[in-house]
């Protein structure tokens, strides 16, 4: 077995098991990504989002086998990005995080789309995180925080 070669929040790492395991499981078990959630194994929920290859994508739907010679971002790689303090430091001046089992796909879905629309209006925001579940804030918060990080970071996406 030659292993499934991939690159992981920047560092290149070979993955040992099954191609047909899941990225989910993997990130969490073998890497330690705790930032990935498992919330409901079906990809309704977001909480396990990653990006690959810059794609926001639920790692609960993505085998193994489909990461080789990919990239794939969690919030570990993306926390050391001068993007994402703009994005913690907009959802900490909104109050856009509650008990935080969201946030990670949350923050991840805001980077997906700022990367894509940088100037985001309010119905795109809501589109761009609408795959992403959050039973605490009611989204009003997360959405303005989305708002004011493209406001602030103007220029970074």
């Amino acid at each position: 077995m030659n292993g499934i070669c991939f690159t992981l929040n920047g560092a290149p790492v070979t993955y040992e098991g099954s191609g047909a395991d899941r990225l989910l499981e993997v990130l969490r078990d073998t890497y330690r990504t705790t930032s990935v959630k498992c919330g409901c194994k079906e990809g309704e929920c977001g909480a396990c989002s990653v990006l690959l290859d810059g794609v926001l994508v639920n790692s609960c739907c993505v085998a193994m086998g489909a990461v080789e010679g990919r990239s794939v971002v969690t919030l570990e790689g993306y926390r050391e990005t001068e993007r994402f303090a703009v994005l913690s430091r907009a959802y900490g001046e909104l109050s856009a995080v509650q008990c935080g089992f969201c946030t990670p796909g949350m923050i991840l879905a805001s980077e997906a789309l700022l990367s894509q629309n940088p100037h985001p209006s309010e119905e795109e925001i809501r589109e761009g995180l609408s795959g992403n579940l959050c039973r605490c804030t009611g989204y009003n918060a997360i959405i303005k925080a989305v708002s004011l990080a493209a406001e602030e970071g103007n220029g970074l996406w």
